[in-house]
Parts: C-alpha cells; structure tokens; sequence
C-alpha cells in the first residue's frame, strides 16, 4: 500500500491535532514546557493553535489520514497574534517563563522552520515520518528557496532520522531543569529543474 502524502486542510486540523497530542505525550520538551496538570488538553490544544497558524502562513502535510503530521513556517511567518499568543500562554501556564527564558539558539538567516512533525504511536516504523519531511523538503527545494530548512528536537532518536535526511546538528542546548535540545540545519538543494 502506497503512503500519500498532501497539504493538510482546516478541515485536517483537529485530527492532526489529536494525531501530535498522542506523539507528543511523552516528548521531552513537551513534558518539561507544559504544566502537569491536565497536560494531555493542554497538549493537543497548543497543537491545535500551532498547526492553524502554521496552516495560515506555511505549509502542514499529512499521511493519508493525519497518522503522521509535519508543520514547515518560512523565516518571514508573522508572530502569532495577540489573542493566540494569550491563549498560548494560558496553556503554558506556570511554565511560561521557564519557556520563554530557555535560549535556544536561532536557526540560520532566511531558514525555514519544521516545526513540528509527529506519528501516530500505531503506524511509527512505517517511514510516515520521514515520507512527511521528505515530502516537505522536496516542495522547498522545487520552490528555489535558497535558505534551507532548520529544526529542534529534544529526542536522540529523532537525531537519527533527520541526519538520514540531510540535516546535521549545529548546536546542542541544555535547558536547566529541562531536557538536551539539538538544533539541525540542512541546506537547499537545486533540484534538476533548477539547473
């Protein structure tokens, strides 16, 4: 059976939501940036709010029916507004200002940013993931962006994939009381078109 890869909708929103809550449950950042207490709403309500502001002024991509998940923001996305940045903030809670004073470096200039991608527990070790960032990197490069694409993960094992891809770590950032965040760039590509 064939994987299909395509430009999620807002009617994809809340099951890619769900699809990033699940993935997500047990992430490193996710668990250190948000409160305990009721985290899993807390969880798939930030991914709900991320990936609509995504879905406005980038590119979010989907397996078949959102088993896996990847959000892509240009450098030039505006910030979220105030109302979301407010409703952001509530669902941070107390953890807000740790998050906010974690310092983690900036990608390079121009970089696009994968902001996220996650897979569905049941369908992980099918190549949906790297189906999904391979798809996305594809579309930048046939774009003629000439920025590349950088990315954070706080999960070793996802360092792996993403060398796999053509990303290498540039920076590795321990957040006090929180987990080792690697950062990873991996340039444009001139595609055949381009040449």
């Amino acid at each position: 059976m064939t994987t299909r890869i395509r430009r999620a909708t807002a009617l994809d929103l809340p099951r890619a939501a769900r699809t990033l809550a699940i993935a997500f449950d047990e992430y490193p950042w996710t668990r250190w940036s948000i409160p305990a207490a009721d985290y899993p709403r807390r969880l798939e309500q930030l991914q709900a709010l991320y990936l609509g502001h995504a879905l406005e002024h980038g590119l979010v991509l989907v397996a078949d029916d959102c088993q896996a998940v990847g959000a892509f923001l240009p450098a030039d996305a505006p910030a979220p507004g105030d109302e979301l940045q407010a409703r952001i903030a509530d669902l941070h809670g107390d953890r807000l200002a740790a998050l906010m004073a974690a310092g983690l470096p900036s990608g390079p200039t121009g970089a696009w940013d994968l902001a996220t991608l996650g897979v569905h527990p049941d369908h992980r070790g099918a190549g949906l993931g790297s189906a999904v960032v391979a798809t996305g990197l594809a579309l930048l490069d046939d774009s003629g962006d000439p920025n590349g694409i950088a990315l954070e993960t706080s999960d070793e094992r996802n360092v792996r994939l993403y060398e796999r891809l053509g990303f290498a770590v540039t920076a590795r950032t321990t957040i006090a009381g929180g987990p080792l965040v690697y950062s990873m760039y991996r340039p444009a590509r001139r595609t055949r078109a381009q040449r």
